[in-house]
């Protein structure tokens, strides 16, 4: 697909002719073009349309673009971008292009986005933005409603909220826009302000952020120091790429892989491979432990061949009761719904799930077998305790199952680890295991003297 005359094409493929682009049309189709393209394609749209799409773009597209750009495009077009977002681009920018890209910044910008870089990027300090409305408590609302009028006109962005500030640059409150217009222009601001805030911390991770923001329903949050001086403001948008940034690593760890730090087509194959073959080999290994358990019980199995049919019946139970339980416990854990302190709590709603999950598959289980043997006797004439074998062992591996689910994320959270790396594939792994062990120990117990 070629960008430029005679025009692009959408995804449809109908032309669309260069003066009539714009930056939805470009958006568009912007996962299937080349590097080349995408930056030909940009150069062709009208300056507003070029500065809506570059705003629009992932931390990812807005770094390549801009480094593909040539040097005098890419000064203009980094200038525009607010410090947080600047930051961003240099920190996801090869070590060599960094310097460089901080010597197009004029002096303001290139010591705020120094400031923003001193900051882990997964902190409130490294996703919030240095510039925002500021008002003195003293001034009055029409002194206020002037001086905001000049600050827009300047690069200071959206804002909703102007902060009211002391001498010493500490939070002393916040008011709104709407309450600036509406209050009595000879009214001071500290008589309109609010002063029940919700800050962030500098150093507050990411996670935390975003769940403040979920569940104050704010779309800006001021952060500050541990003496209270502002440093800077996140706004909902700040958040938006952190949510999804987080989420796409949880889910790609439940996966049993670990996170890729790049689009999954932008990552190289062998990057890939190494993400992906380093965990499955973890697993591969975990897992042989279920062949020397099954050495283990192997005159069991040839005394009653039987018992064998019901190996992966038993073994998948249990593991898919485990992916369940630390699925559910992950996700509490993320949204902030689960603390340490509720391991207990969480302890006791597991055995009992286990337990009437594990009775609802046990009668299935001894159904089934019961059933079975009446249209085809293949059970032998021991049938009845060989369903109830498989029954007892469906309550005893579902229950584990679930409580191993539930507590491995503890474990690892406990330790300093991502609770998320307690996946599906790792629990099931270990259920399996405990499984066999659990089943044919039931077995034994109940075929002694019959069938074994």
């Amino acid at each position: 697909m070629a960008v430029g005359k005679p025009g692009m094409r959408r995804a449809s493929e109908r032309p669309i002719p260069d003066d009539e682009l714009t930056a939805a049309d470009l958006r568009e189709i912007w996962s299937i073009l080349s590097l080349d393209e995408k930056v030909q394609g940009f150069r062709v749209l009208p300056r507003e349309e070029a500065e809506a799409l570059l705003f629009s773009l992932t931390n990812s597209d807005l770094t390549k673009l801009v480094l593909a750009l040539k040097p005098s495009d890419r000064r203009y077009w980094i200038r525009l971008l607010p410090p947080d977002d600047i930051a961003d681009l240099i920190q996801s920018s090869p070590a060599e292009e960094r310097e460089g890209l901080l010597g197009l910044l004029d002096e303001r910008a290139r010591h705020e986005v120094n400031a923003l870089l001193a900051y882990s990027e997964d902190e409130a300090g490294g996703l919030m933005n240095p510039r925002y409305a500021r008002v003195r408590p003293d001034m009055t609302i029409d002194e206020a409603v002037s001086y905001l009028r000049k600050l827009a006109r300047q690069s200071l962005g959206t804002f909703s909220y102007a902060y009211v500030l002391d001498e010493q640059q500490k939070l002393l409150g916040v008011i709104s826009l709407r309450e600036l217009f509406v209050s009595g222009g000879d009214r001071t601001v500290r008589d309109a302000m609010q002063t029940g805030l919700v800050t962030l911390q500098e150093d507050v991770p990411q996670e935390q952020v975003s769940r403040i923001f979920a569940e104050t329903d704010l779309v800006a949050i001021p952060v500050v120091d541990a003496e209270g001086r502002m440093k800077g403001v996140v706004t909902v948008d700040d958040i938006v790429d952190v949510v999804q940034e987080e989420a796409t690593e949880d889910i790609q760890k439940f996966g049993g892989m670990e996170a890729l730090d790049a689009p999954y087509l932008a990552t190289g194959f062998f990057e890939m491979v190494k993400k992906r073959g380093g965990v499955l080999a973890v697993l591969f290994l975990g897992e042989m432990l279920t062949a020397t358990a099954m050495s283990h019980y192997e005159d069991e199995i040839a005394r009653a061949v039987i018992l064998a049919l019901f190996v992966p019946l038993i073994i998948s139970s249990g593991g898919n009761s485990g992916s369940q339980a630390s699925t559910l416990v992950i996700r509490a854990m993320a949204l902030g719904e689960v603390e340490l302190r509720d391991v207990f709590r969480v302890l006791r709603r597991e055995i009992g799930a286990g337990f009437a999950m594990g009775g609802g598959l046990a009668l299935i289980g001894f159904t089934r077998v019961v059933v079975w043997q009446q249209i085809w006797p293949i059970y032998g004439k021991h049938y009845l305790l060989v369903a109830t074998s498989v029954a007892l062992s469906l309550v005893g591996v579902v229950m584990f199952g679930t409580v191993t689910g539930g507590l491995l994320p503890f474990v690892l959270k406990r330790v300093g680890l991502d609770p998320a790396s307690s996946s599906a594939p790792f629990v099931a792994t270990i259920v399996d295991v405990a499984g066999l062990v659990i089943y044919f120990t039931v077995a034994s117990a109940v075929l002694h003297g019959t069938m074994l």
